[in-house]
């Protein structure tokens, strides 16, 4: 797949490694301002470094855009005199808007929204994808990218902003309570590495049970608590303390200020 991003921020750079990493391009072009940044790319395969966005654009068939949402009309209107008909627009913009793309580079174009993760860079991300009507003969492509990178789900635009906070700012969250699990490990005795070790591949485990499994998370919980057992006096604490409570509040807080992204775009 002859491939560029737009835009090699945090969120370009992961998907550019793991693009690379999986094999999953013929072409890669990379556009960034100031190149200095993303010069581990330099070398690599078929792999391009350019601060100018025509010449991506000019190279490749399908672009996935990861500029700033402040830039992206600007970005889009810098690009639409080159694109053809067989440019598929993949935007992973928090809160642009499918309706916003089309009217710049009109609804006969292939338009597509991912929202990744940063696990995209080692393969793991879990991505949400929607398209326009024409999008749809091309969504197969995109679900095949993003696979290669982790897993995806293509579900309605109206649901993107709720995926970007379970599954994009999830990433943060999941980290924050990887942190406090290894400040409580330090606090019972293990040196800092060993403490992120354990608190990390827990973790994993965790997930990796209920996604091989498909059991509910509470099958799995039976199975640790055991009457007036340490496990269920240490969950019972953090209920108590609101542990539940303030993840769904932080989380719902994270999706209002989403919304007031859209509401200031349009």
């Amino acid at each position: 797949m002859k491939l560029a991003i737009i835009g090699t921020g945090n969120l370009g750079h992961s998907i550019a490694k793991g693009l690379i990493t999986n094999n999953a391009i013929t072409t890669l072009y990379l556009t960034k301002r100031n190149l200095d940044s993303i010069q581990e790319f330099e070398g690599y395969k078929n792999v391009f470094l350019t601060t100018s966005n025509e010449e991506a654009v000019k190279n490749s068939d399908i672009l996935i855009f990861a500029v700033q949402p402040s830039s992206m009309e600007n970005v889009l209107n810098e690009i639409k005199p080159f694109l053809k008909e067989n440019h598929v627009i993949i935007s992973t913009i928090t809160g642009f808007i499918i309706p916003k793309i089309q009217e710049i580079v009109g609804e006969h174009q292939f338009i597509i929204r991912a929202m990744p993760n940063t696990a995209i860079a080692v393969g793991k991300s879990m991505t949400c994808l929607c398209s326009n009507e024409a999008g749809k003969k091309r969504i197969k492509i995109a679900e095949a990218i993003f696979n290669r990178l982790g897993t995806s789900i293509v579900i309605p635009e109206s649901q993107m902003q709720a995926a970007t906070v379970i599954c994009a700012s999830g990433i943060a969250f999941w980290m924050r309570l990887i942190r406090a699990t290894t400040q409580a490990a330090i606090q019972l005795g293990f040196d800092a590495e060993e403490a992120q070790k354990l608190s990390m591949h827990t973790c994993e485990g965790a997930a990796s049970l209920l996604i091989t499994t498909g059991n509910h998370p509470e099958q799995e919980i039976d199975k640790v608590t055991t009457p007036k057992g340490c496990t269920i006096e240490g969950l019972n604490e953090m209920e108590h303390k609101g542990l539940s409570s303030s993840l769904i509040q932080g989380m719902v807080a994270s999706f209002n200020k989403i919304n007031s992204i859209k509401t200031e775009q349009l």
